[in-house]
């Protein structure tokens, strides 16, 4: 058997939340000298902690949960069985891995690691090449932005090189703001070289001179290693494109959803509010204090390095006629292998759900593409090719790749609630239709799911969404009714019981529904009891339905399962 030549530890966000740190002094601790390498993720979060120890002849063995304990060191070290992690066969069938080659495969701070995996290959050959070539192969391999609006990146491109200027901008937008998405961050924690070498090409195609990137606070890992990239780029000189040096730079957002609308990020970056403005002009005419500026989104510069090494010709046979290439999906919710996964465009909606997600077939009502500003796609339309023109004819969008798979024992109203909450928070005023239509909506959805809905509330929300998608100035606000006008259509008997019947039939909204005690299974443990924090559980374990406030803390604490939500008598 082959002996291990190096050990890789997980070590991106997802890695260390599930406790990888221990795992990896104590591998460092008792490897008796095998190299113990950080690397970032590999998609699978449902398995972290997770090692991979890399053979002598190339191979290599991963395991899967692994804890800080000397039974598991041993295990990794003799290369035992326990613990073992096999890809499942159906995810493996399905993905392709392009853009995610080298996450969890190199440390994402080491540039000659990156370098001897084929790190910056695409770049050399972008710069013996010229500029408009490079722009050229761009628009030949079909990629569209991958931040949702899924724009043309090599048109996008010309435009910004077709300016004579001294002074042009390049931003990378990794506002990732979805609830539920982590496709940008994970990128630039566990391959940030990628990102900037994406960058540096498109620097080179389009002449910009100055590159930022736009990156939440809350992403400390990713600004971390970017600027720890940044310093190597410059030590190797990869920074000075077309005779002169170019400058990158990091700006940290405060955490506003609508600052990943471009012409709102670009007054952020101004210190200005972060507003969106009436366009044109573009920002590729006039952007950042007035000078052309360009904008793509971290997994769209993540592609152009792929796009370099392989040509765009080769690229463009991945995908459909309209969407070529890959996409990273964050797979969340109601699914057994929740995680970052990079599949084909074409792909169905079936097939990541319940192939590569591992949800159960007949226990999934809905999937939610696009994140908040997307739409819910019902289980009988799984069947539809994941492309920007399919998702959009069900009334849903690509967006950045958010995917989150809604269970049977969900109520489709309380989602959509859900989702008008987050969109109505993080509207920026601007906008009455946004400002106002969307709290509206939002206090709309609050009322049914409270058992106080109206018949007319449901023409309410009909007549109001294509308002405010008309009336609203940016992305987010013209997609913030996605979620309840998609939910209306496929799910409207929901709204219909929620109102007429008073009936959640997901057992969901705390209105419709009583808490029940089965004297059958209850063993009167008194768990029950005295975790109840209102004191609605008799001594005869009986829930009064008056004081009871539907907290689920009793359900939590009964070891039987004898407790289980109910319709209310009344319904």
């Amino acid at each position: 058997m082959s002996k291990i030549a190096k050990l890789r530890v997980g070590m991106a966000s997802c890695g260390i939340a599930s406790g990888a740190e221990p795992v990896m002094e104590m591998l460092k601790a008792s490897s008796g000298g095998i190299p113990v390498v950080a690397v970032g993720c590999l998609g699978h979060c449902y398995a972290e902690p997770m090692v991979e120890a890399v053979l002598n002849d190339g191979s290599s063995v991963i395991y899967r949960n692994v804890k800080p304990d000397k039974a598991d060191m041993d295990n990794i070290l003799s290369l035992g069985e326990n613990g073992r992690f096999t890809i499942p066969p159906e995810r493996a069938g399905r993905e392709l891995v392009k853009v995610l080659a080298l996450a969890g495969r190199v440390n994402p701070i080491d540039f000659d690691d990156y370098v001897a995996n084929g790190g910056y290959d695409g770049l050399r050959r972008a710069l013996s090449m010229t500029p408009g070539e490079v722009v050229n192969e761009v628009l030949v391999s079909g990629l569209r932005g991958r931040g949702g609006g899924g724009f043309p990146t090599g048109r996008k491109w010309s435009f910004l090189a077709a300016k004579k200027t001294d002074r042009k901008i390049l931003v990378c937008n990794a506002d990732e703001g979805d609830p539920g998405a982590f496709m940008d961050r994970s990128l630039m924690e566990s391959v940030p070289h990628q990102v900037l070498e994406g960058m540096l090409t498109a620097a080179y195609a389009t002449g910009a001179t100055d590159l930022v990137i736009y990156c939440r606070a809350e992403y400390p890992m990713a600004i971390d290693h970017l600027r720890t990239a940044i310093s190597q780029i410059s030590e190797h000189h990869l920074d000075v494109l077309n005779g002169r040096r170019v400058t990158i730079a990091i700006k940290e957002g405060a955490g506003a959803f609508v600052c990943g609308e471009e012409t709102a990020l670009i007054a952020s970056l101004e210190g200005k509010r972060g507003t969106p403005r009436f366009r044109p002009p573009f920002p590729t005419d006039s952007g950042y204090r007035g000078f052309p500026t360009m904008i793509n989104n971290v997994e769209t510069f993540g592609n152009v390095p792929v796009i370099m090494r392989e040509g765009g010709a080769k690229y463009a046979e991945t995908g459909t006629a309209g969407s070529k290439g890959t996409k990273l999906f964050a797979l969340a919710g109601d699914l057994k292998y929740p995680g970052l996964v990079e599949v084909p465009m074409g792909i169905t909606l079936g097939e990541i759900v319940f192939e590569i997600g591992g949800a159960e077939r007949g226990c999934v009502k809905a999937v939610q593409t696009g994140g908040p500003s997307g739409g819910c796609i019902p289980a009988e339309l799984f069947d539809t090719p994941v492309d920007y023109d399919s998702l959009k004819q069900l009334g849903a969008i690509m967006g950045s790749g958010g995917m989150i798979v809604v269970g049977n024992d969900r109520c489709m109203v309380e989602t959509a609630r859900y989702f008008l909450d987050f969109t109505h928070r993080e509207s920026c005023g601007k906008c009455t239709f946004c400002r106002v239509g969307t709290t509206r909506m939002y206090e709309t959805l609050c009322r049914i799911v409270d058992g106080r809905g109206r018949p007319e509330d449901i023409d309410f929300l009909t007549d109001i969404a294509p308002k405010i998608k008309a009336g609203a100035l940016c992305g987010l606000g013209q997609t913030a009714p996605n979620p309840v006008l998609a939910t209306l259509r496929f799910f409207r008997n929901e709204y219909e019981e929620h109102i007429n019947r008073h009936l959640c039939r997901a057992m969901q909204c705390n209105s419709m529904v009583d808490m029940s005690i089965d004297p059958d299974v209850c063993v009167k443990c008194g768990l029950c009891r005295r975790n109840c924090p209102v004191q609605a559980i008799g001594p005869d374990f009986v829930i009064d339905p008056a004081a009871c406030t539907r907290c689920n803390s009793c359900l939590d604490a009964c070891p039987k399962k004898a407790i289980r939500r109910i319709a209310r008598k009344e319904n």
